[in-house]
């Protein structure tokens, strides 16, 4: 299946947009309309997702080995978690990291595995989950160097010291700057194709369709199973920050999943929040919140959002909550929430206030134990560590600094 740069200017097959990251035009590569789905979806997750997935495949290298693509990668559930007959929990914090971004990270390392053809560099950008994610599902994989830029003192302890945990083939570099320089860098690196080919550079950011891709998978089973749980369509709450695990749940309403409304909850860096509601478009420097994850005042995936749904705020809508807003969310819920998934339920209870009580899920992206240092003093407890989180938590931990310019990253490069 060929696939397109939101800017026109390479359109490539699927495998090569997944082995490459970004468009040499410096475009996001899009994952193609398919009709919708409506034959049977299965019952377990790796059917539903193996329905969900084979159609971008076809005529594909991978097409063969899709199915042990999946296999290989999705070994943990995303359960719901219903708190109520109309509200629910989609934990996808069950993985090796505790984070959303496993679903996305395990498959983009079982597609790369089978596409590689040389050695190759991951050059990664992460605002506190992804580094880990990716740094886990590359580890000790034969052929890969796994490169991280995380932004110096903006994610919490506890991942900071996952990016530092793994070492082999992992490499952590503590940038002296926000996200947004992180990700600039990762993105001007991937432009340039001297770099690129003398490193064999490729991306593992959501930019990646091998990280977008499958994040569908997971909205797919839930929205199913709300439907046969008799929840009726079930609408979700998705905390962003770069905006690619929104997307993907709307590219999951695309292929036929019974879902409703999108609702993106965002912290104190509304610029998301501020475009669907006015059409303007003000990217600005983030500031830290106490989601850290979602720290972003330039959100790479509103590119894709904008090429898809030009009327953006038909596809979804958003709101914003402030760092006090947070803490009351998990002191008062009643639940045991991450800053990132309070978020999101201090959005819901907003909607519910207005009277809307149509079924919701909210997308609970990481472990609350990963934020430690915010969630136990409100609490007034400690979170128990899931045991593959205490096991990386055990390990050593090395980060090097950098200074926030390509120079600096071709340097160490």
């Amino acid at each position: 299946m060929r696939v397109e740069s939101t800017r026109g200017g390479s359109t490539v097959s699927l495998s090569e947009a997944i082995a490459t990251g970004l468009a040499p035009d410096g475009g996001l590569y899009m994952p193609p309309r398919l009709s919708t789905h409506v034959g049977p979806w299965g019952d377990s997750f790796l059917t539903r997702a193996l329905t969900a997935l084979r159609p971008y495949f076809v005529d594909e290298v991978l097409a063969p080995q899709l199915e042990a693509v999946v296999s290989e990668a999705f070994t943990f559930d995303a359960p719901t978690r219903w708190l109520s007959d109309d509200t629910g929990l989609l934990e996808l914090f069950h993985g090796p990291t505790a984070a959303f971004k496993d679903f996305g990270a395990r498959f983009l390392a079982a597609s790369l595995a089978r596409l590689r053809t040389h050695e190759t560099t991951v050059l990664v950008a992460t605002s506190g989950d992804t580094g880990a994610a990716v740094a886990s599902a590359f580890h000790r994989r034969p052929g890969f160097r796994v490169v991280i830029l995380y932004p110096d003192g903006r994610v919490a302890p506890r991942q900071a010291h996952q990016l530092g945990a793994f070492g082999d083939n992992v490499t952590a570099w503590r940038v002296d700057g926000n996200f947004d320089a992180c990700q600039r860098m990762v993105k001007e690196a991937l432009s340039d194709p001297a770099l690129v080919a003398r490193h064999h550079l490729t991306s593992a950011n959501s930019i990646s369709l091998g990280r977008l891709l499958p994040q569908m998978t997971y909205y797919v089973h839930a929205a199913l199973d709300a439907q046969r749980r008799g929840r009726g369509e079930a609408s979700f709450i998705i905390p962003t920050g770069n905006l690619g695990n929104a997307f993907a749940c709307l590219l999951a309403k695309e292929r036929g999943a019974p879902i409703g409304r999108v609702v993106l909850a965002t912290n104190a860096n509304r610029v998301l929040a501020d475009f669907v509601a006015t059409g303007r478009y003000e990217p600005r420097p983030s500031v830290a919140t106490l989601a850290n994850a979602m720290d972003v005042g330039a959100p790479s995936n509103l590119e894709r959002l904008r090429h898809r749904f030009p009327e953006v705020a038909s596809a979804v809508s958003a709101d914003w909550v402030d760092d006090e807003t947070i803490r009351r969310t998990i002191r008062t819920s009643g639940e045991v929430l991450c800053p990132h998934t309070a978020c999101g339920v201090a959005v819901l209870e907003r909607l519910r206030a207005d009277g809307d009580r149509g079924p919701w899920l909210v997308a609970a992206t990481a472990h609350p134990a990963k934020f430690d240092s915010v969630v136990e003093p409100l609490l007034g407890r400690p979170v128990p560590v899931p045991p593959a989180l205490a096991e990386l938590l055990a390990r050593p931990s090395r980060a090097e600094p950098l200074a926030p310019r390509l120079e600096a990253l071709v340097e160490r490069l």
